[in-house]
Order: C-alpha cells, then structure tokens, then sequence
C-alpha cells in the first residue's frame, strides 16, 4: 500500500488479517487465496459527498458525508454510520473490512460496508441534529437500498438520528422498506436491538469461560470501558449473571469502583440517560462512591479482574495496559468494540496465551465477540421482508445461537490451520479471521469476483 495515501486504521485491520492468516496454514494449503486476499482488500466502491446544513443562528455549516461498500457477495451491503468529528476514510474503511467478516460469521446474508460523517452532535440541539440526519440522507439516499445496502446506527447515531434517517429517506424515496436497521418498534424495529451487541458480547464470553471449564460469570470481577450502549447492556447482562462490574468510562475519564463498591442496574440507568442528554459521565450523581481518574481508561486501575470488556472505541488497549492485565491475572478479554486493542496489545495476549496453557488470557476480536448487535440488525432485516414481529424470546434465542456457533467456527478454525502446543487454547482471533474469510472469498469465487 506504499502508493497509497496513509490510512494507518485501515493498514491496522489489513495487517492483523493478514498476520493471522500467514501464522496459519492457510495459504500453504490454499495458495490460490493469496489473489482472494487482493481483491477482498479492496472496497467495490466509496461514495463522499458534502453535507450542508443550517445551525439553530441560521449560519450555513458544511461536513464530509461517507459511505464505504466494501464486498457485497454475502448479502446487500450491511454496516454502521457514524458521526464523530474523527471520522475520516481511513476509519471507515477499517470498519468496513472488519464488518465483511464480522457479517461473514454471523451465517446471515450480509455483506460489509460502513459510513458516516465528521459531524460532532455533542453540544447540538435536536434541531440542528433533526436538520443535519435530513441533510445527509438526502446525499446518502442515492446509493442506498434494502437490497442495497442497509445502514444502521453507530457512536453518535442511535434512535433518535436513525429516526430522522429514515423518514428521510422515506420522504425522498417514496418508499417504506426495511433500509436503515435500529429503528423504533412500531415501525419495523425489532426487539433486543439495542441491547443486541452488549448482550451477544457476554453470551460469547459465557462459551469462553465453559470452554475451559471455569464456570461463567457468576462471582467474577468484570472491567468495561464506555458508556455508551454496548458498554451499557454488557454491564446489565454481566450483572444479571452474577457478576460485579467494576469500571466505565467517557473520553473524560474513568469511574473506578474500590473495595465493595460496584455498580448496580440503576447506576447503569442513570447513566444511560446521561449519555442519551449527550452529557459527559461526570454528571452521575453517585460518582462519590467510585474514584474518578480524569482523562484515564480503566485497565491499569482496576486491580484484579477475571475479565475485560473494552467497548468504547478503536484501539483502546495499548501494549502497557494489556501487560498489566496480564500481570493482574485477567483470565478473558473480548471487544465490545471494533478493533478495541492495538496489535502490540493482542500480541501481548496472544503470547500469554501460547506460554500457558489454560491458565493464560484470552483473547476474543470484536468481529466474533461484538458480532451481537449486527447479527440482530440482520434478523431485524428478514422481520421487515416477511412483514412480520418476532416475539423478544425468539430474538434472544436466535442471537444466543448466532454468537455459540460464531465461537465455535472459531474453535474449529484455530484447530484445524493454527499448530498449538499440547493444552494451548485456541487462537480465537486467528479462528475468527479464518473463518469469516473464507466463506467471503469463497463467495466471491463462486460469484466469479476473483479467479
């Protein structure tokens, strides 16, 4: 990529792929997928636009709008929108790649794509964000389509945006079809939705902890970072479970819970709805019963925890804090997040892993742990095409089977290309990468995409 421009995000997610697949037996036993790895490293095509909107003073505002269709030949494209004033291609083309194999595991017809904008809705009023979403949709519209592509939401895109999203889209189009995923019930959402990616996060965990035999969360100490809706329903689960989750967080900083403190389901709630007003986790009013670190993450304060849960954003472990998880014998780590640990950190992981036995760390990628919520998104796809509303039951249960059969093509992956020592866990991130790539590539074989 040396002729290209630097999109260091997206370089990140293409080296970890291929790092895996060359520790692998892979190629040796498939050379031909060396050519599949070309052209699936390459998106089938990107559409940026400017995105012009007017402010509550009347002031004419202008924003990069993006969408990233990165490999269609499991399904209409399928993959969030974000609005974050760090947006940029190299993001969304990161997030796009990991999406195709993400979508890949899920067994669902899917393929991979996502997009966004640099637009910062903290500190906007509902006008300003009801006038931005009309204003990109109008742009974005063109492109997409239930058998197309079918966004959804993403950080700075929840229910309200997907909201003004889709009657937008609705207006312009003169069509009410199942386009956008994440919507409200009464109008083709479906149930466990938002919960979707927190509690697939856990379920998949859960299949971690049996696999080697150490019961599940009841009684474990449990670190997260965010607080936003994956971070929020992985902590009501884990708590459901039995479990006390110690930390969350904010880009301003960290919520620590010392000694007996922990936080409970209500706690949890209440900042949910801070987070909803768009207001910084300061804001919590028990924030006296836990030690706030301003500007910090969790993991190198947290003492000893049984697991970790980084689901805020992109490579929020570094090297030092995966060292110190190991040092403070942390038995699992799963991203809640998309590319939540750096590569220095997940080889931090991958080599306690290697060195002992069932006893090390392990390691979950977000495109097997956090694969709930698109997963969800998918059956919220088939409700709308049968005009039809699965009870919350039957989606939980799909979603439960969804996440035990992506860890177990995992396993099964590991097993069958990655050389392990006598008693070494599997290496799910090699599993996973496996995995998803070749039922993508093979598609696009089939389908005449590479040859």
């Amino acid at each position: 990529m040396s002729h290209l421009p630097t999109e260091p995000e997206f370089e990140q997610a293409y080296k970890e792929l291929v790092a895996t697949l060359e520790d692998s037996s892979l190629f040796e036993e498939h050379p031909e997928y060396r050519t599949a790895l070309n052209v699936v490293s390459i998106p089938e095509r990107i559409f940026q636009f400017r995105v012009v909107w007017e402010d509550d003073k009347g002031n004419l505002q202008v924003n990069r709008g993006f969408r990233v269709q990165f490999n269609s030949a499991l399904g209409p494209y399928k993959g969030g929108l974000r609005f974050h004033p760090t947006v940029n291609l190299s993001i969304l083309k990161f997030l796009g790649f990991e999406q195709i194999f993400k979508n890949a595991l899920t067994g669902l017809n899917m393929g991979g794509g996502k997009g966004g904008a640099d637009f910062d809705p903290k500190g906007k009023s509902d006008s300003e964000i009801r006038r931005f979403c009309e204003a990109f949709m109008r742009r974005l519209c063109q492109h997409i389509g239930a058998e197309t592509d079918v966004p959804a939401g993403d950080i700075g895109v929840g229910g309200r945006e997907v909201g003004y999203l889709f009657g937008t889209y609705r207006k312009e189009r003169n069509k009410w079809e199942g386009v956008l995923t994440g919507k409200g019930l009464t109008w083709g959402g479906s149930l466990i939705r938002p919960e979707a990616t927190g509690y697939g996060l856990v379920y998949y965990v859960e299949h971690m902890i049996a696999h080697v035999g150490k019961g599940g969360f009841k009684g474990k100490r449990v670190a997260i970072s965010g607080s936003g809706n994956v971070a929020q329903y992985a902590a009501l689960k884990a708590i459901e479970l039995g479990a006390t989750v110690v930390s969350l967080s904010d880009s301003t900083g960290a919520l620590i819970a010392e000694g007996d403190a922990f936080f409970t389901p209500e706690h949890i709630d209440e900042i949910a709805a801070i987070k909803l007003d768009r207001k910084a986790i300061t804001e919590f009013s028990a924030k006296s019963q836990f030690k706030y670190i301003a500007g910090a993450r969790p993991w190198v304060h947290v003492g000893k925890v049984e697991i970790a849960l980084p689901c805020a954003t992109q490579n929020e472990v570094s090297k030092e804090e995966a060292e110190a998880l190991v040092a403070a014998g942390t038995q699992f780590v799963a991203e809640g997040s998309n590319m939540g640990c750096t590569q220095e950190a997940i080889d931090v992981f991958e080599a306690a892993r290697k060195e002992k036995g069932k006893d090390s760390i392990w390691y979950a990628p977000g495109k097997a742990s956090n694969a709930g919520g698109v997963a969800v998104s998918g059956l919220e796809m088939a409700q709308n095409s049968s005009q039809i509303t699965w009870t919350r039951d039957v989606v939980d249960d799909r979603l439960k089977g969804i996440m035990k059969d992506i860890f177990d093509q995992s396993i099964e992956k590991a097993q069958k290309y990655v050389k392990a020592k006598e008693g070494e866990l599997p290496s799910l991130v090699a599993g996973g990468n496996i995995a998803g790539f070749i039922k993508v590539v093979q598609a696009m074989h089939d389908q005449g995409d590479w040859w």
